[in-house]
């Protein structure tokens, strides 16, 4: 409980706060401080900032998969330590993005872990047609060929095919799984036509047959949020989008936004090394 009522106190911190926490915070773990991110918008509800995207790549197989960011070292503050990070369509996308709300101790997201990319079905999918798909079966291109017109029972139908799923996380105890939101959408095509700040990265990040995925972690208290999945999401606006059910936090997939926030520094190995 440390952890998520630490991240809460950081996500509220203004800009000069947040500078000197990210002063004080970096020397006890590796990377952290002041991160600027892409995540889909917060439009209501209590989350202080929208959950950071995860740009997808399909496999020559038709494996839907996140693409890790490549591994450099870094020196900030008289510390050496590793960071996955990469330009991509004008943005520094890092994997301090996800440095917050515990993420930042899991296995997974260390830089130079060695996992597979592959999105793998989540048996804790709130949607009945994962449930014909084994657990941790990679999640294909496939499998969302009726997304045009597909409808959970929540709200408007035809607004996309969802599917839970989980990253970098195999063979890891269940406390580290990543949990991951996968949608294929027209809304997703016809974002990648719009014009704006970070349209050449929504391009790169997205694919051109409409997938898009997100690290599905609440950024108010880290709960596992959905995308029309919940029928009492109705109450609050949100049966056409990402809907929190334990305080109503609302997100728009669709609506992707450029901010900053302070990540948390990832803990130190053991072994006292500075990398990883």
């Amino acid at each position: 409980m440390k952890g998520v009522v630490g991240a809460g106190v950081l996500a509220g911190a203004g800009t000069g706060a947040a500078a000197a926490l990210g002063t004080a915070t970096a020397p006890i773990g590796s990377g952290g401080g002041i991160t600027k991110f892409v995540g889909i918008e917060n439009t209501d509800g209590p989350a202080p900032r929208g959950m950071p995207v995860i740009p997808v790549e399909i496999a020559d197989d038709g494996t839907i998969q996140g693409l890790w960011p490549e591994v450099k070292t870094k020196e900030e503050a008289g510390q050496t330590f590793e960071v996955a990070e990469t330009e991509l369509g004008g943005v520094t996308y890092s994997s301090e993005w996800f440095q917050y709300c515990g993420v930042q101790t899991y296995s997974g997201i260390q830089p130079s872990a060695d996992q597979d990319n592959a999105f793998l079905s989540s048996a804790d999918s709130p949607y009945e047609w994962q449930a014909e798909i084994p657990e941790g079966e990679p999640l294909n291109v496939s499998m969302f060929d009726d997304y045009k017109n597909f409808d959970t029972g929540v709200g408007r139908p035809g607004l996309g095919k969802p599917a839970m799923a989980t990253w970098r996380s195999k063979d890891v105890e269940a406390s580290e799984t990543i949990p991951v939101q996968v949608v294929r959408s027209d809304d997703v095509i016809e974002m990648r036509q719009q014009d704006g700040p970070i349209a050449e990265f929504i391009r790169a990040a997205t694919t051109e047959t409409g997938f898009m995925a997100w690290l599905d972690k609440c950024t108010h208290f880290c709960c596992v949020p959905a995308f029309k999945a919940y029928p009492d999401s109705a109450k609050f606006n949100a049966e056409n989008k990402v809907y929190c059910q334990c305080h109503q936090s609302v997100y728009a997939p669709y609506s992707w936004v450029q901010k900053s926030f302070v990540a948390l520094p990832r803990p130190e190995p053991e072994s006292g090394g500075s990398g990883e």
